[in-house]
């Protein structure tokens, strides 16, 4: 059983810096995620980082500027971040600013039984291609079995659904109708990989607005599926 707390930081091949905490299996639910935190905001660099939240309860670094968001299971926690802008709204949703990430458990079964819930005929065909893609085995992954292949695939799935949720910042946003997956990023092994096969979708806002072009980029870490959603006007970091 893993005891300590494991700090990682990654400035991903896609341009956006993720910084992950796990370990501390030991600790409950609640003590685990304020000490997590600790562990975030004392890895600052020349500076202790404290997490807030906007009036829609978006998190944001306090007195910075700065476009981040997080997500974290029991005992894995990711925070991903974009440089600062101070020319942008973190309020509102911007071009500069459109960024999310989420992180579940590769092996959680609970999606498979709501994957009709959150996604459209069209996406559960797309997720099913690409299980059937993880039975044959790619550069990352050797061969799954067809049960856990569909798992992996409708893990992925959230996780785009949930990433694409937060960076749209528009509360009441239906995972089916609003939310479109167009093309399934590929799981990469890590998140400094070269040349990722990333995916796309689009963000449907309600009341006439238009439709935004979103980005996908989704790595395996610590036994999760992690995935960030982007538009690909937002300000990046340079390519790790």
């Amino acid at each position: 059983m893993e005891t300590e707390f494991i700090f990682w930081r990654h400035a991903t091949s896609v341009g956006i810096q993720v910084e992950e905490i796990c370990g501390g299996e030991d600790k409950s639910a609640a003590l685990w995620k304020e000490m997590a935190l600790q562990v975030f905001g004392e890895n600052g660099g020349d500076r202790y980082r404290e997490i807030g939240h906007t009036q829609s309860g978006t998190p944001l670094l306090a007195d910075v500027q700065q476009r981040i968001s997080v997500s974290h299971t029991r005992h894995f926690m990711v925070i991903a971040m974009l440089p600062r802008t101070p020319e942008a709204d973190l309020q509102t949703f911007s071009f500069r600013t459109a960024m999310g990430i989420d992180c579940e458990p590769a092996d959680r079964a609970q999606t498979l039984r709501v994957a009709d819930r959150v996604m459209t005929p069209a996406e559960i065909t797309l997720a099913a291609a690409y299980a059937e893609a993880l039975t044959q085995g790619d550069a990352h992954h050797a061969p799954m079995e067809a049960e856990a292949s569909r798992i992996v695939a409708a893990v992925l799935a959230w996780t785009i659904k949930e990433a694409l949720y937060k960076a749209a910042l528009t509360p009441g946003l239906d995972f089916r109708t609003h939310l479109e997956i167009c093309a399934m990023p590929e799981i990469c092994g890590n998140p400094l990989v070269r040349n990722p096969r990333c995916g796309s979708a689009r963000i449907h806002f309600p009341d006439g607005r238009t439709s935004v072009e979103m980005e996908l980029f989704s790595y395996l870490s610590e036994g999760h599926v992690v995935t960030l959603a982007y538009s690909p006007k937002c300000a990046k970091f340079s390519r790790g």
